[in-house]
């Protein structure tokens, strides 16, 4: 039997990358999935292709994950598609949104860094508990800046992945008396649109040659993780963080 049959999830930003993965790995195991997004509609709509040509099912669902009325579209979407409250929550929308060093950064910038990575995981989080079965699963997506603080121009980025362990780790506490286990997933250099977009292709190299693997990562890699943390194959584990870095962090 799936580990995850007859169980719903919502993840969020599943429209690429690390988000599309998680979101097939948890259909492949049985659940029926929402499939959050913000403006990548296609993303989003082609996720929900691949799940549904291996006979799971899906649905994508627009929602600003930064507003209060907007995450409550997700558990909503859950109920009305799939006719049930959600078992699973990935909180996995985010983004480093620009490199920039204290002296370029203004108010505005930390506050959409902190609404993107941190504000909208306290909403879905709360839209979504009250509308949780008990004894749930919620993985929340950390990262290695976290720990080390991150690369040039990601002071804002890090300090919001450091309050996402913090916050897994007071939420798991929390959530006890509805047996809802907490835990995160903390990725390093992987494969991905972010690194893409801001990391240059000779830092890249030289960060993958460090790891023990030497290699990056991919976004199965940690789409594995997640789907560990969302079944009861990790049932004794909760209010921690599995670092998915090859050794990046240690060595």
């Amino acid at each position: 039997m799936k580990s995850l049959a007859g169980k719903i999830a919502v993840v969020t930003g599943g429209g690429r990358d690390i988000g599309r993965q998680i979101c097939i790995k948890l259909a492949a195991e049985g659940a029926s999935v929402v499939v959050n997004y913000n403006s990548s509609a296609a993303g989003a709509e082609e996720t929900v292709k691949q799940i549904v040509a291996a006979d799971g099912k899906a649905v994508a669902v627009q929602a600003d994950v930064t507003s209060w009325t907007e995450a409550q579209k997700l558990p909503a979407a859950a109920a009305e598609h799939f006719g049930g409250k959600v078992d699973v929550l990935v909180n996995n929308a985010g983004g480093l949104i620009a490199r920039k060093r204290m002296h370029e950064m203004d108010e505005a910038f930390w506050d959409t860094v902190m609404n993107v990575n941190l504000k909208s995981m306290f909403l879905v989080t709360k839209a979504v508990l009250e509308n949780m079965n008990d004894g749930g699963a919620i993985v929340n997506l950390a990262s290695l800046a976290a720990r080390d603080g991150g690369g040039g121009g990601a002071i804002a980025y890090s300090t919001s992945k450091g309050a996402a362990l913090t916050f897994t780790r007071g939420l798991a506490k929390e959530l006890k008396p509805r047996k809802i286990r907490v835990n995160a997933v903390s990725p390093g250099l992987i494969a991905t649109t972010f690194h893409d977009t801001f990391t240059p292709d000779e830092v890249r190299t030289m960060v993958a040659a460090k790891t023990l693997a030497e290699r990056e990562g991919t976004p199965e890699d940690v789409a594995n993780a997640v789907l560990f943390l969302a079944t009861d194959n990790s049932s004794y584990i909760n209010g921690e963080s599995i670092e998915i870095n090859s050794g990046l962090y240690f060595i």
